[in-house]
């Protein structure tokens, strides 16, 4: 694949009303550099439309109030199953819409407006690079900044980052929200760079989807809250795309005291 030319790629923005910890999460209102409030959800469909070469952009909800705010913005909405569990059987689901399948499908959370679009055209080389691979996310090494963030909300209780360890061919071995791979208290810090903080973002060929869909959820999947160790569990492997830690806190969006974090990194980066 040359250039900026992704035929038959898209990407699906999952999005639900019912988050336990901010409901109504997609269309809670940020103000931009200025001054100006776009839900939740179009600040992502706009990243998700600055990358260049997609074919489509959808956003896949099975909530009325979120497809009409979607629809009020110009963007392409699927109506997808409530028993969706997660945002990659709700991506699965987006197939059963379609005409044919596209060559990708491109994961991008309805919670994650800040993903820098090199992100995207990286995982998007990183699932073309393996015609083997059915699924393919990315991964950046931990700054000490980031560690800190990560032992903090480990020591308190709270949920913070996920991390990802890999083999040799860059194929994940395992996710979790725990700090992995376990370093000595003392080594930690200077050994942050060997800590790979996991972004959000997912690339999954069709055939990939569909097996997802049809197996039951995993119990390491259960038991960390990860949706894609279901993967793993049913023998699918995950391609990890390297990518530089973003320029600014790609902040995602998981309960309302992150509002007033995502706005101030929109008016540092001059987005309306």
């Amino acid at each position: 694949m040359t250039g900026d030319i992704y035929p038959q790629r898209i990407i699906v923005i999952p999005a639900r009303h019912g988050s336990t910890r901010f409901p109504g999460k997609p269309l809670a209102p940020l103000r931009g550099a200025g001054g100006d409030a776009r839900p939740l959800i179009e600040r992502t469909w706009r990243t998700a439309r600055s990358v260049p070469g997609i074919a489509r952009v959808l956003v896949a909800t099975d909530d009325e109030a979120i497809a009409d705010a979607a629809r009020g913005f110009g963007a392409d909405v699927v109506m997808t199953p409530g028993a969706c569990r997660n945002g990659t059987e709700r991506c699965a689901a987006v197939l059963d819409s379609l005409d044919q399948d596209p060559d990708l499908v491109i994961n991008l959370q309805g919670d994650a407006p800040l993903t820098p679009r090199h992100v995207i055209t990286r995982l998007i080389e990183r699932i073309d690079q393996d015609d083997a691979l059915p699924v393919a996310t990315p991964a950046t090494p931990c700054t000490p900044g980031v560690m800190a963030a990560l032992v903090r909300d480990q020591q308190a209780g709270r949920v913070g980052g996920t991390t990802v360890v890999f083999d040799a061919q860059g194929r994940a071995l395992y996710f979790s929200k725990r700090i992995i791979p376990h370093i000595a208290p003392a080594r930690l810090m200077a050994q942050a760079h060997h800590v790979h903080l996991h972004m959000g973002v997912y690339a999954y060929r069709p055939q990939a989807l569909r097996a997802y869909r049809a197996a039951a959820p995993a119990l390491l999947e259960d038991l960390e809250g990860l949706e894609q160790l279901r993967f793993g569990a049913i023998g699918l492997p995950i391609g990890v795309a390297l990518c530089p830690a973003p320029a600014w806190d790609a902040i995602e969006c998981n309960n309302p005291a992150d509002v007033p974090l995502i706005e101030r990194v929109l008016a540092e980066l001059g987005i309306d």
